[in-house]
């Protein structure tokens, strides 16, 4: 090799390895510029477009004409002496008395009026309206009785004439016994006047009449059923007995058909009278000293947020019931069910005041605030024509007034009147 190329060789070579060492602490220089930025800022798992904090919601600010126009009024927070509860879970159950299940008076045949409907389970029925008609003895075929007919005629008799005397020595007993639970609670009442009784003497006694009386009326309402079979002897035919309802209510079941043969006391419907429901709470017996059970109840649905929209129910006395393994004892209240808003076996919350006052955070009930998603809010008033929206919770409401939980501080100037359009200013809904 000559000497000028063995040169040019040697220059070439530490020309490549002169490049090959720069490309390399570049690249590892820019290795290590990537790890640190990423060491410094890791990606966020989420992101959100709009963050909103609750310390910077929309200040509204009005204008004097329009502060003067809406009639917005302010109140300050401040703590107020208000009443106890405490919440239960509850049931609505049907009270003592409220079904009945009418039963076939005697043997016979089912039929329908002409032109009539059957009869359907939760059916609205009114007292006294034709349900059904029995036929007793005779298919609805025939009418005339033949001798052999005539026998079973007279034993279909002496059947009806003791079925009546025994709804009316019904009636009498059971008149008897409304007589004597009568007597029974007036005593009671006068040994606790007299300091020489007690409270739970006086209940029993009251509930002991309560079901006297329920008694002595299905044995009326029997004795009415029965008093109303007529068997035409002189023409020789039998006339349908009518079958009508002994009082208003629901049909519950129905357990006939048009058609069908019915033995003596087999049951045909179930009414059930939901005008006026109990509400069944379980209370811990713990607790029993603690609660004022002479007092009315708020009732709602389970879960629901509190309002002043409750329904307010009152004690009701009936026999005493509890449940040993969960260790409580059952308190009952009279539930109104003018339109069947409610249902027996529906569960609800219901709130029972508890003995004694405790000082609150408190607000007046028109000042707080639900949004759409059930939220309660009041509007705070932090200048002379600003708002700002402030997060609460409502413990209880009783007598206009909202308990906290937790709110603005003491001191601090809510909006009483005028709410819904400060809320409708900042949504953006009002006009």
């Amino acid at each position: 090799m000559p000497r000028f190329a063995s040169k040019y060789y040697c220059l070439s070579r530490r020309l490549a390895i002169a490049v090959c060492f720069i490309v390399v602490t570049w690249c590892a220089g820019c290795a290590k510029s990537s790890d640190d930025k990423a060491k410094a800022s890791p990606v966020a798992p989420a992101k959100t477009t709009y963050p909103v904090a609750e310390a910077t919601l929309n200040t509204i600010e009005l204008t004097e004409d329009a502060v003067r126009r809406l009639g917005i009024e302010t109140q300050p927070m401040a703590d107020r002496s208000m009443p106890r509860f405490r919440t239960y879970g509850a049931d609505v159950v049907l009270p003592a008395g409220a079904s009945v299940i009418v039963s076939a008076p005697l043997s016979g045949t089912l039929k329908l009026q002409n032109g009539q409907a059957m009869l359907i389970p939760g059916q609205r029925i009114e007292k006294d309206s034709l349900l059904l008609q029995l036929l007793p003895l005779l298919s609805p075929e025939r009418d005339v009785l033949t001798p052999a007919e005539r026998i079973r005629f007279a034993e279909a008799t002496n059947t009806i004439a003791q079925s009546q005397n025994d709804a009316a020595a019904q009636v009498e007993q059971s008149q008897v016994q409304v007589e004597a639970a009568q007597i029974a609670l007036d005593r009671a009442e006068r040994l606790l006047k007299d300091k020489s009784g007690t409270i739970r003497t006086v209940d029993e006694a009251t509930a002991q009449l309560k079901l006297a009386e329920a008694g002595l009326e299905a044995a009326n309402a029997r004795k009415v059923i029965v008093d109303g079979i007529t068997l035409d002897t002189e023409a020789g035919t039998l006339q349908p007995l009518p079958i009508v309802a002994p009082m208003s209510g629901i049909l519950r079941s129905v357990q006939v058909q048009p058609g069908q043969i019915m033995a003596a006391g087999s049951a045909m419907f179930e009414i059930m009278n939901d005008a006026t429901l109990w509400v069944r709470v379980p209370v811990y017996v713990g607790d029993l000293g603690t609660l004022d059970l002479s007092g009315s109840a708020q009732l709602s649905a389970p879960g629901e947020r509190q309002s002043s929209h409750s329904v307010s129910v009152n004690p009701v006395t009936v026999p005493p019931t509890a449940q040993a393994l969960a260790s409580t004892v059952d308190v009952y209240y009279e539930l109104p069910n003018e339109h069947s808003k409610f249902q027996p076996g529906q569960r609800m919350s219901a709130q029972i005041r508890m003995m004694g006052e405790a000082t609150t955070l408190a607000v007046p009930w028109s000042a707080v605030y639900l949004d759409i998603y059930g939220n309660q809010w009041v509007y705070e008033k932090t200048g002379d024509r600003t708002f700002v929206r402030r997060r609460v919770e409502v413990a209880f409401v009783a007598d206009g007034w909202a308990a906290l939980n937790h709110g603005p501080s003491v001191g601090a100037s809510v909006v009483t009147a005028a709410v819904a359009e400060l809320a409708g200013t900042e949504f953006g809904f009002a006009k």
